[in-house]
């Protein structure tokens, strides 16, 4: 699978990466429902046998479990995976979760992964929200200067190798960067998310920060695996089940767009799936798009998204898709 080098870092990537949020588990705020752990290893290592060289989680995923189970999944190997996680999502023994940018949850956050993950450096250390829920970023406690300074400081240390942000605007990337460099930024981009076409991925192109872009399949959706019997069938801990793109009026107009999908998707032998991926990695700022995987029938059904090449016609035939489905 060819490699696409990360903004300015030495990360030479797979343009898909595998992501460990929905094997977290259930019961916490963003869950994604209960999920077999033994699945979720063989799901893991099920990418990486199809050439998928990094993996991205986070701490508060499963609060600690998806790290968890990413470390017993790459124990062992000959060659390890990038692994990519966050922090700045803090939670209590009740679960409840909160923003924290003080060096010292920082610290604290990335001591803690590095033990669940089982490593000795994180290859991509990111700080997850600016700010959460919507609000401001001074609610938070400390700042992006003040988490950037500390993540400089473990980067000096040798336990991360890289700076990344998620979520971050502009505006707030400019700010980190004032402080240390910042190899990537992760948004949430896909057909049915296209705010950051605007600004953020400009600037990032521009300033030579690498994306790693996070839901292109708009958290399944588009997969062509989804249907309105599926989706009423989610347990209550699933988080999508109260989206408004899996609720109606948005859902029966996704869902036709994934008809759209499907139907480019049988020209080039790929899933509706490959096709929604495909089209966030045609953008020239899009470094590599993060799937998550469940199970290793999901591994086997989006690592052929990166041989997908959609040509002029294709991407006329989704947009025309998208006015329909606005229509």
């Amino acid at each position: 699978m060819k490699l696409r080098k990360l903004g300015q870092s030495d990360l030479n990537i797979t343009s898909i990466g595998i992501g460990a949020w929905a094997i977290g588990g259930g019961e916490w705020k963003y869950a994604w429902g209960p999920q077999n752990d033994e699945v979720s290893i063989a799901a893991i290592r099920a990418g990486l046998e199809f050439g998928l060289n990094w993996i991205d989680t986070a701490a508060v995923y499963g609060l600690g479990h998806s790290e968890t189970i990413v470390g017993r999944a790459i124990k062992g190997l000959r060659t390890r995976p990038y692994i990519f996680t966050k922090c700045s999502l803090v939670w209590d023994q009740d679960g409840n979760i909160s923003n924290n940018l003080q060096a010292a949850s920082i610290r604290r956050e990335a001591e803690d992964s590095l033990k669940r993950l089982g490593i000795d450096t994180i290859d991509l250390y990111q700080i997850h929200w600016p700010s959460l829920n919507g609000s401001t970023e001074i609610i938070s406690p400390g700042s992006i200067e003040e988490a950037v300074g500390a993540m400089a400081q473990l980067k000096a240390e040798g336990k991360i190798r890289n700076i990344g942000v998620s979520n971050f605007s502009a505006s707030q990337m400019q700010r980190a960067a004032s402080v240390a460099p910042i190899t990537s930024l992760q948004p949430p981009y896909s057909l049915l998310a296209r705010d950051v076409e605007d600004l953020i991925l400009p600037f990032a192109l521009k300033h030579r920060i690498g994306l790693i872009v996070y839901s292109p399949m708009a958290s399944g959706l588009l997969s062509g695996a989804m249907t309105k019997e599926r989706i009423a069938a989610f347990p209550e801990d699933d988080w999508r089940k109260h989206s408004p793109n899996f609720q109606e009026p948005l859902l029966s107009r996704n869902l036709r767009l994934v008809e759209t999908l499907r139907g480019i998707g049988r020209r080039h032998n790929a899933t509706p799936g490959e096709v929604a991926i495909a089209w966030t990695l045609k953008n020239p700022a899009v470094t590599g798009a993060i799937v998550g995987v469940r199970s290793p029938q999901q591994a086997s059904g989006i690592a052929g998204a990166a041989s997908v090449q959609l040509n002029a016609s294709d991407l006329q035939e989704i947009e025309r898709g998208l006015t329909r489905q606005a229509a």
